[in-house]
């Protein structure tokens, strides 16, 4: 234990089961605890704070409600465990495991490390969020959520990300269709982004040394900057977006770039026809000569 733990009230080795079972429990340490039990109870940590709960298993709905200043190392949150941690401040969670649906919401200032999270709808509406060395199983994972910063994020989904604002990840791969939509501010380096309709409706979208794949990519975007990425069957990309893009290797097809530029090595197709707007983007292949 550290020595700034020493002072506090150590709860162990116990089970609770019951409803608010340590409701309003402030500076305390809460170790190798199950939460569980035919009692059925819930909200078993609610308006918690200063508290570190270490090694516990929680198997019940809405354990840790309106906390503030709580940290998490080794737990357990099962599938059972629903809508886990909503409206807290100041979370640290590091090695341990995010079950159940809506495992994180309306939170702000949350630190993940080394964690592991299979929740349908993770992170909505969160503020100041930062993660690292992370697996992420999510459907609809930080819908609406904002200041986020990831590093060395797996994630596996559909909707990812979808309205974020102010969002930046490094070294990360993403298994996901639909990612980014309506995405503001974003800034994504040297990660692998594999999925469909990638981007649409993004506005400020930068990224730097990604590997791109899948169908349809970074459409009807604004302020759209692809810095030395690479895109792997990726047809009737950039379709009415305001798009720079600086790509190495080739594109299968470009269709209809409403403004901007986008150079590469190869292009397989490109459309100027059918579209709504002017296609005003210069588009080029570049020569020999320019590698």
């Amino acid at each position: 234990m550290k020595d700034g733990e020493r002072q506090r009230k150590v709860i162990a080795g116990e089970r609770f089961g019951e409803e608010r079972a340590l409701y309003l429990l402030d500076g305390a340490v809460v170790e190798n605890c199950r939460f569980e039990g035919e009692e059925d109870g819930e909200s078993a940590l609610k308006e918690c704070s200063r508290i570190s709960v270490k090694g516990c298993f929680f198997d019940l709905r809405y354990p840790l409600w309106h906390g503030k200043e709580v940290s998490m190392e080794r737990c357990t949150l099962s599938k059972n465990c629903r809508a886990a941690l909503w409206y807290d401040q100041g979370v640290v969670i590091k090695d341990s495991f995010l079950g159940g649906i809506k495992a994180l919401r309306e939170c702000r200032g949350v630190s993940l490390e080394r964690v592991e999270a299979d929740s349908p709808e993770l992170g909505w509406r969160c503020k100041d969020i930062s993660l690292k060395d992370s697996k992420v199983t999510s459907e609809y994972a930080f819908f609406e959520s904002k200041h986020l910063s990831f590093d060395q994020l797996t994630l596996s989904g559909k909707y990812s990300f979808q309205y974020t604002k102010d969002l930046t990840m490094t070294h990360s791969f993403l298994k996901t269709k639909d990612a980014f939509w309506h995405t503001k501010d974003a800034v994504i380096s040297d990660s692998v982004l594999e999925g469909e309709y990638l981007g649409w409706y993004s506005d400020g979208l930068t990224l730097i040394r990604c590997k791109i794949s899948g169908t349809q990519p970074l459409c009807y975007c604004k302020n759209l900057k692809l810095i030395d990425c690479t895109m792997e069957g990726c047809d009737l990309a950039f379709e009415y977006s305001e798009v720079e893009a600086d790509l190495l290797g080739g594109i299968a097809s470009v269709k209809n770039p409403k403004k901007g530029r986008i150079t590469a090595d190869r292009i397989g197709e490109i459309i100027l026809s059918d579209s709504k707007y002017r296609a005003a983007a210069k588009i080029e292949v570049r020569t020999a000569k320019e590698h």
